[in-house]
């Protein structure tokens, strides 16, 4: 019970600290389209953002990771210190790499993916965003690794109020390609100077010690590949929709993404709880059946809220956004679910990354990620942007497949058959909505409770004893 009250306070405290950066520009995203003129602008900045991405993983180079499970190794500070501050040096030289190629490539970047040479500029702001972004990773860590939750709240909510005020700003008064990424720069450079100020005592040049980065390169490295492969699922889409249909269906997409993505919402919540909790339980004896039971019932929420996602998704877009941005509707209920099979994904890989044998997770995930890309090429000519997002949905779902299928073999999960039983009809009701359901809300809310229901009941014996456990706890609690 102690463990699950862990997890659960990291979940929620940590958790929704992330969720208030992820959903203010949900909450945002009808107010900026709206005060666009066309769709392309907004395929133009998350074009920009896309690339940000792709260079914050490179130049962080799994560093962040490797530092979290370095820094409870050992209790002693001076120890601890040593972690944080070679993560953040080491970081610093790969974000000015990073920093001075973007600069170098901003013409063909430029060119390729923003619309021409005339958006160059925009290649600057991005390669600043990378330099303090992948900084700021490593200097907010010591809140999340102290368990600073207030603090962590607080300037999780400073944040994307920064940004989007001054985003608006600009927006109205006719900035519609630079509002977003300088906004985002900024608010960027706020929260790193922030957060080196607050946590300037656990990083300093006298504290650095290169006897501690080769085994951090060692589980940082083989991560790298991993956030790549991340990065394929999540962005390929966007840059092949570009080539093949062009930046106005990318907009389309960017926004049918945004509001799907409302799902990361669970996803963050969960990162935000999962790593402390991963890691600071991971040597107790029954840590493959609780990391086992956590990826059955977090699969269990991701299945049913997709289901009541299909059923919403058309009156959402019709009632929040107008023109040709309501085509995004029919990309949202794949790409909701689609974080949400990355996050059980990390839950069944985080048991490689306990054993410290980070290898297997990139092997995995490039298999799914190949398969969304070869899906991606066949897909979106034939049906636009909901192939893009099938493709990459069956691409975390063929990753999840193999990787459970390596890990029972590995005695490191124990995944039931109940859980095979609820991924079937979970697959069954998305092919009846698609073929069926999308405009008739009433027969799909019918459907998706009766999903709802199928999994309550297999899992039944599960809800009955953790309600059971809840309640003995909370009885102790009041003696």
């Amino acid at each position: 019970m102690k463990k699950f009250k862990l997890f659960l306070e990291n979940f929620l405290v940590y958790g929704f600290g992330g969720i208030i950066s992820k959903v203010v520009p949900l909450l945002m995203l009808p107010v900026v389209t709206r005060l666009l003129p066309d769709s392309m602008y907004f395929g133009i900045s998350d074009m920009a953002n896309t690339i940000l991405s792709f260079a914050s993983a490179v130049a962080v180079m799994g560093m962040y990771d490797a530092m979290y499970r370095m820094f409870f190794e050992k209790e002693e500070e001076t120890y601890k210190k040593s972690i944080c501050s070679t993560a953040l040096g080491f970081t610093l030289c790969t974000s000015l790499v990073v920093f001075l190629l973007l600069l170098f490539l901003k013409d063909w970047v430029a060119e390729r993916f923003l619309g021409g040479v005339q958006n160059a500029y925009l290649v600057y702001i991005t390669a600043t965003a990378t330099l303090v972004g992948a900084t700021n990773s490593i200097l907010s860590a010591p809140v999340r690794m102290q368990n600073k939750r207030k603090l962590f709240l607080v300037m999780n909510t400073i944040s994307p109020v920064l940004a989007y005020s001054l985003a608006i700003l600009l927006l109205l008064n006719g900035h519609y390609i630079l509002a977003m990424p300088l906004a985002a720069a900024v608010s960027g450079i706020v929260t790193a100077l922030s957060f080196g100020v607050l946590n300037r005592k656990w990083f300093h040049r006298k504290y650095i010690n290169v006897h501690y980065l080769r085994p951090m390169l060692a589980i940082g490295i083989p991560l790298l590949p991993n956030f790549l492969v991340y990065w394929v699922f999540n962005s390929c889409d966007k840059l092949m929709i570009t080539d093949l249909l062009g930046l106005s269906a990318t907009g389309i997409y960017s926004v049918g993404a945004k509001l799907g993505h409302a799902s990361q919402l669970i996803y963050t919540a969960f990162a935000g709880g999962w790593q402390y909790f991963a890691f600071s339980t991971m040597k107790e004896a029954d840590q493959v059946q609780t990391n086992s039971r956590i990826f059955e019932y977090l699969g269990l929420v991701s299945f049913a809220a997709s289901a009541f996602v299909c059923v919403l998704s058309r009156p959402l877009y019709d009632m929040l956004f107008a023109g040709e941005y309501v085509q995004g509707y029919i990309v949202a209920p794949y790409l909701f679910l689609a974080p949400l099979l990355q996050m059980l994904f990390q839950v069944a890989g985080n048991q490689f990354l306990v054993v410290k044998k980070t290898w297997p997770n990139i092997l995995i995930l490039s298999v799914g990620a190949a398969a969304n890309l070869l899906l991606n090429r066949w897909l979106i000519p034939r049906i636009g942007i909901e192939g893009a997002a099938l493709a990459t949905l069956a691409g975390y779902g063929i990753s999840n497949v193999l990787g459970l299928v390596c890990l029972r073999r590995m005695k490191l999960m124990e995944v039931s058959g109940h859980f095979g039983l609820a991924c079937l009809a979970t697959s069954f009701f998305f092919i009846l909505w698609r073929l069926w359901l999308t405009d008739n809300m009433e027969m799909g809310a019918a459907a998706a409770i009766f999903l709802t229901g199928i999994l309550v009941w297999m899992y039944r014996d599960d809800i009955r004893g953790m309600w059971q456990m809840i309640k003995g706890e909370a009885g102790k609690e009041k003696l």
